[in-house]
């Protein structure tokens, strides 16, 4: 390893399918699907009514009823995983906390408390507004919140980066902890889209799946499947901790798997819409690779952004292939998105840390409802079920609205 190495000492998430990592992971091999309809708000006026709800999540298992008063939802579901992350891997930082950081991510932000306070002051008038309004409203309350519970006073981010947010925070911290500016980060990635306004938008911009699948909610996101008719909204929230090896050493931590290569570009072409060439994807994925130091065909596994609309599979496939050539073929290839919707901002965190996981057991979920393949995305999915796998490096991919692209290269902690 390099000096400096960033590596991943703890993990923790909340999706769609269950709260902690061990019952989204179990759920996750098994092909099941955490999409469903929508129990939030009344959707029936809506042309999408389904989307990945944290069903089993409840706040108050986590924090007291002032916290979850004041705060969005988004913050509930970040704070409770870096508190769940800390608490199920009995993380302590004994450090200089200045060398301690959070790093956040969140591609919406906090919409359900300016939905509220909007509508409140509609209602009643401006002197119902909430005071604390402009600071629940921002998104980096979040990760204020995180550092002021575990005292970290190191260099705080917090990235709205759209559906790479998450990649990108990631890439944030392994680059702070390189460089020697910081010893470990919480790294956390949360979003709770799931809100009148945000669904109206994403189904009237024609991002989202509508019609047909409104009554088969658990077949309705089916990454390179011609079928596909765009990806499903979902919420969450996945948390990291990201560590220099020396430190994780001196503490007695064991490192789960190191993020050995950071990429990141810009399409620079349409605020929603993948650049059809994929040339920026194309040079995300190479300069992790780079970065890690490894040839292309050393990967043998790609967890995909693979969000189930036509555009996104389809410039995704084209650059997997110019990047590894013949080899892409031969590389297993999956979308956890299949099974728990797209997470935005969070997605990047909490496909990482499945990633990691199927590093360490050694089995590759599947790409659920890959029934009818695209002829045109015929590269190895992995369909329907899950695969047995010795993987030593893989990459993991996030392409999101505006083109902003990030990937990272995962590799096995060799004994």
């Amino acid at each position: 390893m390099r000096a400096r190495s960033a590596v991943v000492t703890a993990m923790e998430l909340i999706t769609p399918l269950g709260v902690g990592l061990d019952r989204s992971w179990k759920r996750l091999v098994r092909g099941e699907s955490g999409i469903d309809r929508i129990s939030l708000f009344d959707p029936s006026g809506h042309k999408c009514q389904i989307a990945g709800e944290c069903r089993d999540f409840n706040p108050e298992d986590f924090l007291d009823r002032k916290t979850i008063t004041r705060f969005d939802r988004m913050v509930h579901l970040f704070v409770a995983a870096a508190l769940l992350t800390i608490e199920n891997w009995r993380f302590q930082y004994r450090g200089d906390p200045f060398r301690f950081s959070v790093i956040g991510a969140s591609a919406i932000g906090c919409p359900s408390t300016f939905e509220q306070n909007h509508a409140e002051l509609l209602r009643r008038g401006p002197r119902k507004v909430s005071p604390f309004c402009v600071v629940a409203i921002a998104a980096n309350t979040a990760a204020c919140e995180v550092a002021r519970r575990i005292g970290a006073k190191g260099p705080q981010y917090f990235l709205q980066e759209a559906c790479a947010a998450g990649t990108k925070a990631m890439a944030t911290a392994t680059a702070l902890i390189r460089q020697n500016v910081i010893d470990a980060a919480v790294v956390v990635g949360a979003d709770a889209g799931i809100t009148p306004t945000i669904m109206a938008s994403l189904e009237n911009l024609g991002a989202i799946t509508t019609g047909q699948w409104n009554e088969t909610p658990s077949k309705a996101s089916r990454p390179f499947d011609r079928e596909r008719k765009g990806f499903v909204p979902s919420e969450g929230a996945g948390c990291v901790i990201l560590e220099a090896l020396e430190h994780a050493e001196k503490r007695g931590a064991e490192p789960l798997a190191e993020v050995a290569g950071i990429g990141a570009t810009c399409d620079a072409h349409h605020p929603t819409a993948a650049e059809p060439s994929g040339e920026s994807i194309i040079q995300c994925m190479k300069q992790a690779i780079k970065d890690a130091g490894i040839r292309p065909e050393e990967v043998n596994y790609i967890n995909a952004h693979g969000t189930s609309t036509p555009l996104n599979d389809l410039v995704e496939t084209r650059a997997i292939k110019k990047v590894f050539g013949p080899k892409a073929y031969q590389i297993p290839i999956s979308s956890n998105k299949s099974m728990i919707g797209h997470l935005w901002g969070a997605a990047g965190i909490v496909e990482s840390i499945f990633t990691v996981k199927s590093i360490l057991d050694g089995i590759i979920p599947p790409t659920i409802n890959l029934d009818f393949p695209d002829p045109e995305c015929d590269l190895d999915y992995v369909p329907n079920l899950s695969r047995p796998a010795d993987i030593r490096i893989a990459l993991t991919n996030s392409f999101g609205f505006g083109g902003i692209n990030a990937s990272l290269v995962i590799k096995k902690v060799e004994e």
